[in-house]
């Protein structure tokens, strides 16, 4: 259905006392292009109490430990060098809204007509450089919704979920946050520069970057249907696969059956690990800059296509066990293609999971959320992200946005075979048998 959101305060959080100021370098990991792009997500809480008042107040409290989230992204002023954060404490950006119906009655929070859900960022400031905005929608039932926009730059998932979570803290009162966050960006390993590669020709004409139309399909899985495959998948390898495994492979196989149509030609599967086991020394407690590393899988259509599931998962789990001595050769810069460029185009499947960076055990003080719901509006990477069914249901929902519509009825059936799922009102979900 549709509805009127209405913002009724607006203004610029700032530490709720002194903080460090000065210059934050970044790590090599935190500098890459592209985590420019900003993080947008929905998070769906079904009560609340002055919900915008609390999460401001309580806001500023955590801003005095998590201060560089109310910095600046910066260069120096040459507008070349490395980018930085600025810590001026100039503060997090938050909107307070109303909206005239209940939270049950809005449709998924996914589609595009619910941007005013989001915050728009100030008039006057760069919106590039602002780290972290926030906004509080209430709804007549008392459920709200706080939309987040923050930019990769600072924090992965798991470090801005940290950084939530400390807010949701204090807004229940705690003194201050369990988990005391570490800003040590020298701690991630930067490779030396490869100055032997080759320097590209002169007057070469920029890439161009693709774009697609690509359609979403949501899917739904009981935990019952998930358990059935792992079991499955047991008694034919006498090995184990975890959730991520199996979902990943049953993903790649079905699209690559969608869309492929020369057996040659190479597919991709590339997912975000994380990299803090395999730093050393080990990373301090609350460590939240970003720590990942990319894992791409390469596999040749014909072969993808007509696989076992099970062998599509043996070699998803091959690629994992290499990751640790992947991730040294990065840091002493003995690779070949730097893994943190992995080709773009439509051979190419991301697959992320969101259900264990700890956003779904955000609680400020009125329950935990009913639905996390990660935001995919680029046409520039297909992308499936991977997380939870709204409560009370127990299972997982996969957010895909990864074919364009001549594919789309091709993927949806393939998933059908691998799931056994049913479109309902416009939403892959598994039948609970």
């Amino acid at each position: 259905m549709g509805f009127v959101v209405r913002k009724v305060a607006q203004t610029m959080v700032k530490p709720a006392r002194p903080t460090p100021s000065g210059k934050l370098e970044l790590s090599a990991i935190d500098r890459l292009p592209a985590l420019s792009a900003k993080v947008r997500s929905f998070h769906v809480f079904e009560r609340g109490s002055e919900p915008g008042k609390v999460i401001r107040e309580a806001l500023a409290e955590t801003l005095v430990y998590y201060y560089p989230f109310a910095g600046r992204l910066a260069r120096p002023d040459a507008g070349d060098g490395e980018l930085y954060v600025d810590c001026t404490s100039d503060g997090v950006w938050y909107v307070e809204a109303t909206a005239e119906c209940c939270v049950k009655e809005v449709n998924d929070p996914q589609l595009p007509m619910h941007g005013d859900l989001l915050p728009e960022p100030p008039h006057g400031e760069d919106p590039a450089g602002i780290i972290m905005q926030m906004q509080v929608t209430q709804f007549e039932c008392g459920g709200f919704i706080l939309g987040l926009e923050n930019s990769h730059c600072l924090a992965d998932g798991l470090g801005t979920a940290q950084f939530i979570n400390a807010i949701a803290e204090l807004a229940r009162g705690l003194p201050s946050p369990t988990i005391e966050p570490s800003w040590c960006p020298e701690a991630i390993p930067s490779p030396p520069k490869r100055s032997h590669l080759p320097s590209p020709p002169l007057l070469m004409p920029l890439p161009q970057v693709p774009t697609f139309r690509l359609h979403r399909a949501t899917i739904d899985l009981s935990l019952d249907s998930i358990r059935a495959f792992k079991s499955h998948f047991f008694s034919t390898t006498s090995q184990t696969c975890s959730l991520f495994e199996s979902l990943a492979a049953t993903l790649w196989q079905s699209r690559t059956r969608a869309v492929a149509t020369d057996p040659t030609t190479e597919f991709r599967l590339v997912f975000m690990a994380n990299a803090r086991p395999f730093v050393h020394p080990p990373l301090p407690p609350g460590f939240c800059s970003n720590c990942f590393f990319p894992v791409t899988i390469k596999a040749p259509g014909g072969w993808l296509t007509s696989a076992t599931v099970a062998e599509v998962v043996m070699l998803i789990k091959e690629a994992k066990g290499r990751m640790a001595a992947e991730f040294r050769r990065w840091a002493a810069g003995e690779w070949e293609e730097d893994p943190y460029l992995p080709a773009l185009g439509y051979g190419t499947l991301f697959v992320s999971e969101w259900s264990r960076l700890g956003f779904e055990e955000v609680d400020f003080g009125w329950g935990k959320p009913k639905q996390v719901v990660p935001l995919t509006y680029s046409d520039l990477i297909p992308v499936c992200i991977l997380g939870s069914t709204p409560v009370p249901e127990r299972g997982v929902r996969l957010s895909t946005h990864c074919v364009e519509e001549d594919h789309l009825r091709g993927f949806k059936e393939e998933m059908e075979k691998a799931w056994d799922v049913r479109y309902v009102d416009e939403t892959w979900q598994s039948l609970y048998l």
